[in-house]
């Protein structure tokens, strides 16, 4: 499909390495990184407050004066569920980065991109790897836990 719209119209991806193409390539880069956090931010939210309805209804399950729960795994399967909302999602947003990232860096755009050969990335990358350890770790935590 893409090389038949490029033999209607060829120079429909002309790339001309102007102060203009280069701010629009940045823009871009930029919205991609500012894509990434706002995942990162979901996540980390769907992780935390899964972990949280958990230890929060373990722990009124063992107060006194507080009746026996009717369904108590409920709180561990959705817990699990929100974190695992919150793992798939990281993963998803790590793939989505990349592939986007790759593409701004291949051949035809680098002229405009700047001077390094290969895509830089910033620390954000790395928090959300480390984001998705951890939440695969607390999806660990929790549905290894005896209740």
């Amino acid at each position: 499909m893409a090389d038949e719209i490029l033999k209607e119209h060829p120079q429909r991806f002309a790339v001309k390495a102007t102060a203009d193409s280069h701010f629009s390539w940045l823009r871009t880069r930029f919205s991609l990184e500012r894509t990434l956090m706002s995942w990162v931010r979901t996540a980390v939210s769907l992780i935390g407050f899964g972990f949280t309805i958990v230890q929060f209804f373990e722990r009124l399950a063992s107060m006194e004066g507080v009746a026996a729960a009717q369904r108590p795994q409920a709180p561990r399967y959705i817990g699990l569920s929100l974190i695992a909302a919150g793992v798939v999602s990281l993963l998803i947003s790590l793939w989505q980065y990349h592939s986007t990232l790759t593409y701004l860096w291949q051949s035809d755009f680098r002229p405009i991109a700047g001077a390094k050969e290969s895509p830089v990335r910033t620390p954000l990358f790395a928090v959300a790897v480390g984001l998705t350890v951890i939440g695969l770790l607390a999806f660990v935590s929790v549905f290894v836990r005896a209740v």
